[in-house]
């Protein structure tokens, strides 16, 4: 989902943005830092980069199929990433153990197949502003599971949730009218709950201890699922390259190297030297960032439930995150 919401997890901070961003990135939550301009640059970053991935993925899913399209998206960005890892850091830092290859492949076809390859799908029919205000309630999915494993969340985190909830159902009344696909609606909150699921899981199993190889492991296996259930879907019968608009594969290619590597190494390092709870802030800032450009850029309607259920989301999405996290 590259900008979903961020996992509200005290030890282990949130994964890419949502899942239209990268993989989980495993990191050790930092110590107060002085906020520098380079810090402030790399937010900013991420904020534009992951919250313009919905209108990439919209305008994608125009002329390319949506899981073949996912799927070679993530299989071309893993190869990179592991390309840049070997590069930088020799081919050592890509060897793991069976184990950890084998979470971190779980854990990237949750992520990737589960939550981006879904979202992707239901961007086919539903705006890519309504897709990323529905997926800014994973932080409340998040905290509804780590109290199913016995661990309370704060009475903030709670109100967080409740306002959540309620601004995914202002959010889903559209589709119950019938105003607004009802299934692509539905596909958005399977895929926040695969997300968050896989959020929940990287904490959780052995992972490779150095995040890009994580990263570089689950795109891969992410990928690769997306693109087998494409076939299984026969989304490569009829598919004509050179029927591809311009736009498309423009838009294709900023998912792949802006998306996929250039924001997700700025988050990683902005875990790494800045407060987390100044990094967190990009859950509630991506949808905002999401629905401002489809609605300038590919005119989507700005109805009063996505305004209204949008607000009431990014509320209690600020919530949970002021609460939950702390750094």
């Amino acid at each position: 989902m590259t900008s979903p919401a961020a996992e509200p997890a005290s030890e282990v901070p949130p994964p890419p943005s949502s899942p239209t961003a990268a993989a989980s990135v495993p990191i050790p939550a930092p110590a107060r830092r002085r906020i520098t301009g380079a810090i402030w640059a790399a937010l900013a970053i991420v904020y534009v980069v992951w919250g313009s991935t919905y209108l990439g993925i919209r305008v994608v899913v125009e002329t390319m199929p949506p899981f073949l399209s996912a799927g070679a998206r993530f299989v071309v960005a893993g190869l990179l990433l592991a390309a840049i890892i070997a590069w930088r850091q020799g081919l050592g830092a890509l060897k793991t153990d069976r184990r950890q290859l084998g979470s971190a492949a779980l854990v990237g076809v949750l992520l990737l197949l589960g939550g981006n390859g879904l979202v992707v799908l239901a961007e086919t029919s539903i705006a890519s502003g309504l897709a990323a205000l529905l997926i800014a309630v994973v932080p409340a999915w998040v905290v509804l599971l780590k109290a199913c494993f016995g661990e309370r969340p704060t009475l903030g985190g709670l109100a967080g949730v409740l306002l959540g909830l309620a601004g995914l159902a202002v959010l889903t009344l559209p589709g119950l009218t019938g105003a607004v696909h009802m299934g692509g609606v539905l596909l958005v909150i399977c895929a926040t709950l695969m997300w968050s699921t896989g959020s929940f899981s990287s904490s959780r199993l052995p992972m490779p201890k150095n995040p890009f190889t994580a990263s570089a492991y689950e795109m891969l296996a992410g990928g690769l699922a997306c693109a087998a259930l494409g076939v299984i879907r026969g989304e490569q019968h009829g598919l004509d390259l050179g029927d591809v608009s311009t736009r498309s594969w423009v838009a294709w290619a900023y998912l792949v190297v802006f998306g996929s590597l250039i924001a997700f190494t700025a988050y990683a390092w902005l875990l790494q030297t800045a407060p987390l709870s100044l990094v967190a802030t990009y859950a509630y800032v991506n949808p905002v960032v999401a629905v401002l450009l489809g609605a300038l850029i590919l005119g989507e309607a700005l109805t009063l439930p996505i305004v209204l259920g949008g607000a009431i989301v990014v509320l209690g999405v600020g919530l949970i995150v002021s609460t939950e996290r702390r750094g």
